[in-house]
C-alpha cells in the first residue's frame, strides 16, 4: 500500500511538473516570437535607413558631379575665349600690314 501511495504521489508531482514546464514553455515561446518580431522589424528599418542614406549619397554625388562638369564647361570656355580673342588679332594685324603693303 505504502508503494502504491508513493507511486501515486510521484505520478502527481511529476504531472504536476511536466503541466508547469508546458504553460513555461508556451510562453517562452511567446517571448520568444515576440523579440523575433522585435528584431525583424529593427532589420527592416535598419535596411530603409541604409537604402535612404544611400540614396541620399547618390543624389549628393550627382549634383557634384553636375556642378563639377559645369565649372570644367566653363573654365574651357574661359580659356579658349583669350585664345580667339588672340586669333582675331593676329588676324586684323595680317589684314592691317596686307593692307599697307598693297599701298607702298
Amino acid at each position: 500500500m505504502q508503494k502504491r501511495m508513493i507511486a501515486t504521489l510521484t505520478a502527481l508531482a511529476l504531472a504536476a511538473t511536466m503541466a508547469a514546464c508546458g504553460e513555461d514553455a508556451k510562453v517562452a515561446a511567446e517571448k520568444a516570437k515576440a523579440e523575433a518580431v522585435k528584431a525583424a522589424q529593427a532589420t527592416a528599418a535598419a535596411a530603409k535607413a541604409a537604402a535612404d542614406a544611400t540614396a541620399a549619397a547618390a543624389k549628393d554625388a550627382a549634383e557634384k558631379t553636375s556642378q563639377a562638369a559645369s565649372d570644367a564647361s566653363k573654365a574651357v570656355s574661359d580659356a579658349t575665349k583669350p585664345s580667339g580673342d588672340s586669333s582675331k588679332a593676329a588676324a586684323d594685324s595680317s589684314v592691317k600690314a596686307a593692307q599697307d603693303a598693297a599701298k607702298k
